[in-house]
């Protein structure tokens, strides 16, 4: 019997992994990857995404099916286990949408096989009731990903391919170390960071990390920067950040792809980074070995 293919794949059935594959499943067929047999057979059963029973087309790693598109959603430091599964499911290309720049590890655990990374401003969280959607947002797609553009489009999660896609993901990370370790340390919403007492820190952290990705790359003025971190801050003030959600779970966060990142390319740049290496730290202390 042929092995079943799938348009789109989806690897990670974390909150933002689920929110993903039951917007796609409204337009088409979706395939969503767990960690292991038993939280597929659990997905499969169902899980409340947004108030809705949403029985996912879940497949464990034992039991892949094939897709044409693969989507990454899984935290950074599952990206090479993710991205070999992903491989077999002979796919036309993969795409992350992962926080951090995971863009060379994809290239090369996956040689010459089309791979990108784009970014998304979409979110959500979940507790005991389910998956909370906290908006929508924008997804820019590396050129190549057109189709996989067109299908999120088609299920409500509005996406374009972007040709400037390395400045939008400079873009991203600024937006992710201001608001990610800040909400985490504090146990605040991204709404909750637009004002006092937290607005301050907010700025000094956008303000000092603005030199280091200019530097890099960014496409954005000095005010421009500090308008698009506040932006998405409004767009997901209900949201609780997924370094929020990795504290408050136990597990270790994406503090080292985030900003870390930014750190070392401070490094490379000879800039001192006090703000984010205070925070780097103090994030590391509530980390769970």
């Amino acid at each position: 019997m042929d092995t079943l293919r799938f348009p789109l794949a989806i690897i990670g059935a974390g909150a933002l992994g689920l929110h993903f594959a039951a917007r796609l499943a409204t337009a088409g067929p979706v395939a969503l990857v767990a960690r292991n047999d038993a939280q597929a057979a659990a997905l499969r059963a169902g899980t409340r995404v947004g108030g809705v029973l949403f029985q996912a087309q879940a497949f464990g790693p034992a039991a892949l099916p094939r897709a044409d598109w693969v989507i990454l959603l899984v935290k950074t430091g599952d990206t090479l286990a993710a991205a070999a599964t992903a491989r077999s499911m002979a796919p036309r290309g993969i795409v992350s949408l992962q926080n951090g720049l995971v863009d060379h590890l994809l290239q090369a655990a996956c040689p010459g096989l089309p791979t990108g990374q784009g970014i998304t401003t979409a979110g959500a969280w979940r507790d005991a009731d389910g998956v909370h959607p906290a908006g929508t947002g924008d997804t820019l797609l590396p050129p190549g990903f057109e189709a996989v553009a067109e299908r999120l489009t088609a299920a409500g999660l509005p996406a374009r391919v972007e040709p400037e896609i390395a400045a939008a993901r400079l873009a991203k990370l600024l937006v992710n170390v201001a608001i990610n370790p800040l909400a985490a340390l504090h146990g605040v919403t991204n709404g909750a960071l637009r004002e006092a007492p937290y607005r301050a820190a907010l700025d000094a952290l956008v303000d000092e990390a603005w030199p280091v990705l200019r530097a890099a790359g960014l496409a954005l003025d000095a005010e421009a920067a500090r308008q698009r971190v506040i932006a998405v801050a409004t767009a997901t003030a209900a949201n609780r950040a997924s370094m929020l959600q990795d504290v408050q779970a136990g597990r270790r966060t994406e503090i080292d792809a985030i900003t870390g990142a930014l750190l070392e390319m401070a490094r490379q740049q000879g800039i001192d980074l006090p703000a984010h290496r205070e925070i780097f730290s103090r994030i590391k202390a509530l980390e769970v070995d």
